[in-house]
């Protein structure tokens, strides 16, 4: 790694995901906990971000954009607007805008802020809170290169980044920040077979879940088709050609394709 000043982050809205890129960042060491100042809505929720990251922490977006050269927003979509219009005046030409959110372009953020800024749109998905995450990234034309290289230091430290045009935010959005939600239930409907079948639900889930990560990181690790991983664990008349045979009776590889089509339908929505 090349030896980079970092510059103070801050994070406007400390909800989960902050939290977890908080936490990896911290735990690689890029920066220290002094440099990292966040905000939260309320006194109580502020005292909990600071117990469990031992940043600064206030109820004060302003303060942050202020105190911060790399801000990230981590709002809700519906509290971008109202957040922007708080902050602008106290954000410069010099200071990095990271937001969080699929829903909102450069070209509207831009609009929002009243002025040119150093934006970058970044979609993270929740395993970023066991380090495992994927997080989209795409740039404005005013983020410099030597600026890139640190942010996706930043954003490397809670797991992978994939650099992506604007007009992909919105597929990331559901390729990685939705199929989570997706991935789950396939955990739990193998699980639930698996206690019906007489296993108790621990092991059950332990074993659904532990073959979900393997899955794909021998996808990711061979570099090999997912298709010919799966032919080579059908074995001629075994019992997973059956089930795999009931998976294409009804149809399982479109309806994942139909709810990964609704989500990114959705994301330009918001």
């Amino acid at each position: 790694m090349k030896n980079y000043e970092f510059q103070k982050l801050g994070f406007i809205g400390c909800g989960n995901m902050a939290t977890a890129m908080i936490k990896g960042i911290l735990a690689k060491g890029i920066v220290r906990a002094a440099d990292v100042i966040g905000s939260n809505s309320s006194e109580v929720s502020a005292q909990k971000t600071q117990r469990e990251t031992g940043i600064i922490v206030t109820t004060d977006n302003v303060r942050v954009a202020e105190e911060a050269d790399i801000i990230f927003l981590c709002v809700k979509p519906d509290r971008y607007e109202p957040v922007i219009k708080e902050i602008r005046d106290s954000v410069c030409d010099t200071n990095i805008i990271v937001s969080i959110t699929p829903a909102k372009t450069f070209q509207w953020m831009e609009q929002q802020f009243g002025k040119e800024v150093k934006a970058v749109r970044t979609m993270p998905n929740t395993p970023c809170m066991v380090g495992e995450g994927l997080t989209g990234v795409c740039y404005n034309g005013l983020v410099l290169e030597k600026e890139k290289e640190q942010l996706e230091i930043l954003l490397n430290s809670f797991g992978e980044i994939v650099i992506v045009p604007e007009a992909l935010m919105e597929v990331v959005a559901a390729a990685a920040g939705s199929s989570p939600a997706f991935i789950y239930m396939i955990i739990e409907a193998m699980a639930d077979a698996a206690v019906e079948a007489g296993m108790p639900r621990d092991n059950a889930y332990r074993i659904a879940a532990q073959a979900v990560a393997g899955s794909g990181k021998m996808v990711l690790e061979t570099g090999r088709h997912p298709g010919e991983l799966k032919d080579a664990v059908c074995s001629p008349g075994g019992s997973t050609i059956a089930g795999v045979r009931v998976l294409e009776e009804h149809g399982m590889r479109g309806v994942i394709m139909d709810a990964l089509k609704a989500s990114i339908e959705k994301a330009k929505e918001m």
